[in-house]
């Protein structure tokens, strides 16, 4: 398989790059990695291509996108308009590519209650509108997406999450991003997992906890 990593600098995303350059079940993935600055990844060369995007650059994304069979996009699209969003749908539409997983936060249908929801809800705000707008945009496109809600992220040396989909509440407040590599790992292993449908990654055991656990 023909793999995409977009914003593939990100803490997450080199995990998710180093698994996949050193377990054998990976062996037959065709890694490419996109990022603004190519040079911070060219020790990946030459195992995996490196290619330099700028997201907001349509012909850039499209590039990219081109002879690909699935596409990560480690980043969450904060951009006025949602061009990321639209830039990746039109470049996938474009070049025939119908598998996408697309990062976004916690807390865009409301799912997350009590007093750590109400935090976060306020923490999160400035950029919800947008995080929303990103998964409806997937949702319509008729692209075979998932969307990633991840929770406040640690660097523990763990890997240890449960999913909620869609329409189940959020369970867990945080989770390391091994976890959340672990999970993406999983959809990549096998795409017909979580299609067309919006999980929740988190650590079971932080649930009902009202700040963030690191």
């Amino acid at each position: 398989m023909k793999l995409l990593i977009l914003a593939a600098n990100g803490q997450i995303a080199r995990l998710v790059e180093n698994r996949l350059l050193t377990e054998p079940e990976f062996q037959d993935i065709n890694l490419t990695v996109s990022l603004r600055n190519a040079q911070r990844l060219a020790n990946l060369k030459p195992k995996v291509k490196v290619m330099e995007v700028d997201l907001t650059n349509a012909n850039e994304v499209n590039d990219a996108v081109s002879g690909q069979d699935m596409v990560f996009v480690a980043v969450v699209d904060h951009t006025a308009g949602n061009v990321i969003t639209k830039n990746v749908i039109s470049a996938m539409k474009n070049n025939h590519v119908s598998r996408v997983i697309f990062t976004n936060i916690l807390g865009i249908y409301n799912e997350v209650s009590g007093e750590f929801g109400r935090w976060n809800h306020e923490y999160t705000l400035p950029g919800l509108q947008t995080a929303i707008n990103s998964d409806k945009l997937l949702a319509e496109s008729g692209l075979q997406y998932t969307t990633l809600r991840l929770p406040w992220l640690n660097d523990r040396n763990e890997i240890k999450y449960t999913i909620t989909t869609h329409d189940e509440p959020y369970v867990g407040v945080s989770g390391s991003r091994q976890s959340i590599a672990d999970a993406i790992l999983k959809i990549i292993r096998d795409p017909n997992l979580y299609v067309n449908d919006s999980i929740g990654i988190a650590d079971p055991a932080t649930q009902g906890e009202d700040r963030p656990v690191y």
